[in-house]
C-alpha cells in the first residue's frame, strides 16, 4: 500500500480506515478475498460516506464472504442477522429476558417487596439492563464500531423492510423502557439479497448497491489459488474450468458458485489429489452439486466436461 493510500489514522482507538478504493482492496487482499476495482470502489465509499452497502447476486458469488472480509481487515467484530420468513424487530433489535424476570418477581414476592413496595418500582425493575437480550441490530449500535452484515434480506417481508430502513436512516432505536440507543459511530453495515424478490425503492435508496456476478476464469483460478495456496495451479485450473463449464449450462437447478468451487478445490485437496479425473470428480461431486437431479445429469456428462 502507498503512502497516499494509507488508512486514515484511527480515533479513540477505532480501527482505521483505508483512504482510497486501492487500500480497500488491499485490506480485503489481505484477508484473501479478491475484489475487482468496482466492488472496491464501492466498498470503499460505503466506509467513507457511512452508508449502508448492498450486495445483490447468484448464490455463491462471496456477498456474504466480503462482509467477513470487511470484519477481519478492519478488525471490527462481525454481527450478523440472517433474515427468514416472518422475521421481525424482535428478533432483530431486542426482547426480553421472559424466565429471569419471572423468578426475579418471585424473589421480591418472597422478600415482600410485591406486597409491601412500591408497585412501580417493582415494575420498573422488571425492565433492567441486566434483563435485556440484545439482538444484532442493537448489538451493532452499541457496539460500535462492527461490521453488521443483514445477511439474505430479500427473504423477509415489506414491513421487516420497513423497520430496517427507519433504523438505517437514523442508526439509533428507543427502548420504552430504558430510553434511546445511539451508534457513538455508524457500523459498517452490509445487506446481501439473493433477488427472490424485489427489494423496495425506499430501501434501495438508503443505501449504495453492487452487483456482484461470477468472476471469470483467470479471476476465479486467482481466487482459489488465494483462499487454498496449498493446491497445486493445474488442480485449480482444471476444477475452475469445470466449474465454469458448469455454470454454462442451462439444465441445472442449482449451478455452482465460487464457494461450491472453493469447496471442490478443498475437498479434493483432503483426497491428497494433483489433478482432476474421472473418478475423483464423480466421488467427490457431493461438493459442488446439491441436487440429485443435477447429479445424474453431470455424472453423464462428466467424461466430456473433463475432456473439453
Amino acid at each position: 500500500m502507498s503512502a497516499d493510500e494509507s488508512p486514515s489514522a484511527p480515533e479513540d482507538g477505532r480501527p482505521a480506515l483505508p483512504s482510497s478504493p486501492a487500500g480497500v482492496a488491499d485490506l480485503l487482499g489481505s484477508t484473501g478475498y479478491l475484489a475487482d476495482p468496482a466492488l472496491s470502489t464501492i466498498a470503499y465509499l460505503a466506509l467513507a460516506m457511512q452508508r449502508p452497502l448492498l450486495l445483490e447476486g447468484e448464490p455463491g458469488t462471496g456477498k456474504t464472504s466480503l462482509a467477513e472480509a470487511l470484519a477481519v481487515g478492519l478488525g471490527c467484530p462481525l454481527i450478523r442477522l440472517q433474515c427468514y420468513e416472518g422475521i421481525d424487530a424482535t428478533q432483530a433489535l431486542y426482547d426480553w429476558d421472559f424466565p429471569r424476570q419471572i423468578l426475579h418477581l418471585r424473589t421480591l414476592e418472597a422478600l415482600g417487596g410485591a406486597a409491601g413496595g412500591d408497585v412501580e418500582e417493582t415494575e420498573k425493575s422488571l425492565y433492567d439492563e441486566r434483563f435485556l437480550l440484545a439482538r444484532p441490530v442493537l448489538r451493532a449500535l452499541r457496539e460500535a464500531p462492527a461490521v453488521l452484515l443483514i445477511d439474505e434480506v430479500d427473504r423477509a417481508d415489506d414491513e421487516f423492510e420497513a423497520f430496517l430502513l427507519e433504523v438505517l436512516s437514523t442508526y439509533q432505536v428507543t427502548i420504552p423502557e430504558l430510553g434511546t440507543v445511539a451508534a457513538a459511530r455508524p457500523p459498517v453495515v452490509v445487506l446481501t439479497s439473493n433477488r427472490t424478490r424485489e427489494l423496495h425503492d425506499a430501501l434501495k435508496r438508503r443505501c449504495l448497491y453492487h452487483w456482484i456476478d461470477h468472476p471469470g476464469l483467470e479471476r476465479e483460478v486467482e481466487i482459489v489459488r488465494s483462499r487454498e495456496p496449498s493446491v497445486s495451479e493445474t488442480l485449480a485450473r482444471q476444477v475452475v474450468e469445470v466449474a465454469q463449464r458448469l455454470r454454462a449450462r442451462d439444465d441445472l437447478l442449482k449451478p455452482p458458485g465460487v464457494a461450491e468451487t472453493l469447496d471442490w478445490v478443498r475437498a479434493l485437496g483432503r483426497l491428497g489429489a494433483t489433478e482432476l479425473d474421472l473418478e475423483t470428480a464423480a466421488a467427490t461431486l457431493g461438493a459442488v452439486v446439491k441436487y440429485r437431479e443435477d447429479t445424474d445429469r453431470i455424472k453423464h456428462a462428466l467424461d466430456r466436461l473433463l475432456a473439453v
